[in-house]
């Protein structure tokens, strides 16, 4: 964490990685450079205001969302503020990056909107279930016990946005994860108070949620960028993770919250932020590259594992087989399901060659290319 002086609006060409802004959020993000954030995390105000104080039934006060921050004058001001942050949080994204909002029923919505409406592409929308919502005291709706988070890539297009699957099923004991999370609010010891012992912020995030956001959708050394960073929550999260991040915040109480809260944490070491990967998230190999590189040579013979088709490389990495009284030539995937009669074939794993005095599939010099070259 920076020191006090990182707090401050910093000057063009300033290094704005593991600091907290001062300021707006559209103006300060105006400050950084273009595609230069790798994931937004997004907490903006719900536009939540009661009209009047909501009471218990023992007639104490709700601590309620009253603060300047959620107050607008109607939708369609709160729909330009949401432009314009979104705007500004899409100048500063990669074209790989992606963005998380969450939300309520009072504003969730208008976000996704205008999400899509600005060429944001939804890719799932995220209902955080809480063990333990605070009770609708006026008796007169359902109970609100859940918050929409909505992640969305920066385009349709969009392609290499970071999505760690494999790493997720292991963190939910092999199975898939879904899309509805059940944890707590934040309470105890995390929430943090000033020293009246009041909430320093009405809507402090629980750092779980984050971890399984961050968990999920960033790497180590990525930066993720809060636009509201409020008591910091986002920041935390990110050094014990490993991530860089950027806040920005108006508030000077909220901001000094954030810098104790965070110069407390503790990173991971290097060796333990590795995550499961699958070979879905394994750099491709075209069968080419294993001629290119040596690996295989044009004229090199491939057979099944029980040798009953033998096929030719080429030098464009296509195949030549005669089998069955017919000549199939193209892809490995291609021939290998015109050999067998069928409609697909995975070829890395059912053409083979010698190798040691036995036979391996191709998968394994695929592989060791791998290893090579993204190790």
């Amino acid at each position: 964490m920076r020191s006090e002086a990182a707090v401050a609006v910093p000057s063009a060409g300033a290094s704005y990685l593991d600091t907290i802004i001062r300021g707006d959020c559209v103006s300060a993000l105006e400050r950084l450079p273009a595609a230069s954030v790798d994931l937004v995390f997004a907490d903006p105000p719900y536009n939540l205001q009661l009209a009047g104080d909501l009471h218990r039934p023992d007639q104490s006060k709700v601590d309620a969302v009253d603060d300047d921050w959620d107050r607008f004058s109607d939708f369609a001001a709160y729909d330009a503020f949401t432009r314009a942050w979104l705007l500004a949080c899409r100048r500063v994204l990669k074209p790989t990056g992606a963005i998380w909002v969450i939300g309520s029923y009072h504003n969730i919505f208008r976000v996704g909107a205008i999400l899509q409406d600005l060429g944001f592409w939804i890719l799932n929308d995220v209902v955080w279930r809480k063990t333990n919502p605070m009770p609708n005291f006026r008796g007169r709706r359902f109970q609100n016990a859940h918050e929409t988070l909505i992640w969305a890539s920066r385009a349709q297009d969009a392609k290499g946005y970071t999505f760690n699957y494999d790493a997720l099923k292991a963190f939910n004991e092999d199975l898939q994860m879904r899309s509805d999370w059940v944890i707590p609010i934040c309470t105890g010891e995390e929430r943090l108070k000033d020293g009246s012992g009041r909430k320093v912020h009405p809507t402090q995030k629980p750092e779980a949620l984050l971890y399984r956001v961050l968990l999920s959708t960033t790497r180590p050394g990525q930066v993720v960028l809060d636009p509201f960073f409020g008591t910091g929550t986002t920041g935390a999260v990110a050094k014990r993770l490993g991530r860089h991040f950027v806040g920005v915040e108006r508030d000077p109480d909220y901001i000094a919250a954030a810098e104790r809260r965070i110069a407390t944490v503790e990173p991971a070491a290097g060796a333990d932020l590795k995550v499961v990967e699958g070979k879905r998230a394994a750099p491709r190999i075209p069968f080419g590259n294993l001629l290119e590189t040596g690996l295989l040579s044009a004229g090199a013979t491939l057979t099944d594992s029980r040798r009953r088709f033998a096929a030719t490389v080429r030098a464009d990495g296509s195949l030549l087989c005669r089998a069955g009284g017919r000549t199939h030539e193209g892809s490995i995937h291609r021939v290998g399901a015109a050999v067998q009669g069928l409609e697909a074939c995975n070829g890395w794993t059912f053409w083979h060659h010698p190798r040691a005095g036995r036979l391996e599939p191709i998968d394994a010099l695929r592989e060791e290319l791998r290893r090579v070259v993204w190790a």
